[in-house]
């Protein structure tokens, strides 16, 4: 295998197919309550990844109907709570504890996810998240999505890099598993100055990563730039090219959770070939192939030269 996929992570570990349950919580986000600021980033629209997102449907709920599917469309056997909507550590250490405990009723769920930004860390969360690790496998994932502050900045994210990485040292001190999100193809960014985000992360207790593109979503200020013809988007050829050049300076002991987006189609605008997520996972790993590359393998060949 060419990367290290989640796949093969947790069947290596439980022996058995695993199904992420991707929840709402009903957690907000500073970026939108005006804590840090309104309207959040300026490419977030959670219809496009949320089944349940303004259904107001209870955790349980969820879980049943979603463990339900998985079990018959994928031959599901264990599962993992993955509490992504809004900022998954942004209330009190009593209520995130009464929605992480959810969880406690179902024997067959044997991790638990939690999606957030880098200013809602604190000790306090963190004491909290830490109580869970001795019975079930715990990741926080932090959107992280460049390392360069300008970028940050113009897609409105309301941190900087330096709170980013503080948040992954304090995580990783914990004994918890940290993933960051990237998005290849932001605004004003190039091939380099990814690699140079990836080149920054490699360096920190990271254990796993999610590539996104950017991609525009209805109802959201990208969606009027893009109209206004002020932002370009990767076509899926320069993309395949980016993700097999970054995974190549990843660590080969990262977990690849996602090599790609995807989005409803209800919400997408463009570009359309996100919503051929696994076509591209496959011209991905062709690429990979055809370059010799694997992850890893570059950051391999310079501590070989390195001797």
């Amino acid at each position: 295998m060419r990367y290290y996929s989640f796949n093969n992570y947790l069947r290596a570990k439980y022996g058995c197919r695993v199904h992420r349950l991707s929840l709402d919580a009903g957690f907000t986000c500073p970026n939108k309550d005006g804590k840090v600021g309104s309207g959040g980033c300026i490419f977030c629209n959670e219809q496009a990844f949320s089944v349940f997102a303004g259904k107001k449907l209870s955790l349980d709920a969820q879980i049943g109907e979603s463990m339900e599917f998985a079990r018959k469309r994928y031959g599901a056997e264990k599962f993992i709570a993955y509490f992504q909507n809004g900022s998954g550590t942004y209330g009190s250490t009593e209520t995130l504890k009464q929605k992480y405990d959810t969880i406690r009723k179902y024997e067959d769920i044997v991790g638990l996810f939690i999606s957030t930004r880098p200013d809602c860390i604190d000790e306090k969360n963190l004491d909290l998240i830490a109580e869970y690790l001795k019975d079930y496998e715990v990741w926080i994932e932090l959107g992280l999505q460049t390392v360069h502050d300008r970028t940050l900045e113009f897609i409105n994210r309301g941190h900087t890099f330096k709170q980013t990485e503080e948040a992954i040292q304090a995580i990783a001190d914990r004994g918890i598993k940290v993933a960051v999100h990237l998005i290849a193809g932001l605004p004003g960014e190039t091939a380099d100055d990814m690699l140079e985000t990836v080149k920054t992360i490699a360096k920190l207790p990271v254990a796993g990563v999610k590539f996104h593109v950017l991609h525009v979503l209805r109802d959201t200020p990208l969606e009027n730039y893009y109209k206004q013809g002020k932002i370009n988007l990767l076509d899926e050829g320069k993309y395949v090219n980016i993700i097999s050049d970054l995974l190549a300076h990843i660590p080969k002991d990262w977990v690849i959770l996602r090599l790609v987006s995807d989005a409803n189609r209800k919400v997408l605008v463009a570009p359309d070939w996100v919503l051929r997520k696994q076509e591209i996972v496959e011209k991905i790993e062709k690429q990979l192939i055809k370059s010799g590359l694997c992850q890893g393998k570059l950051l391999e060949d310079k501590k070989g030269e390195s001797k």
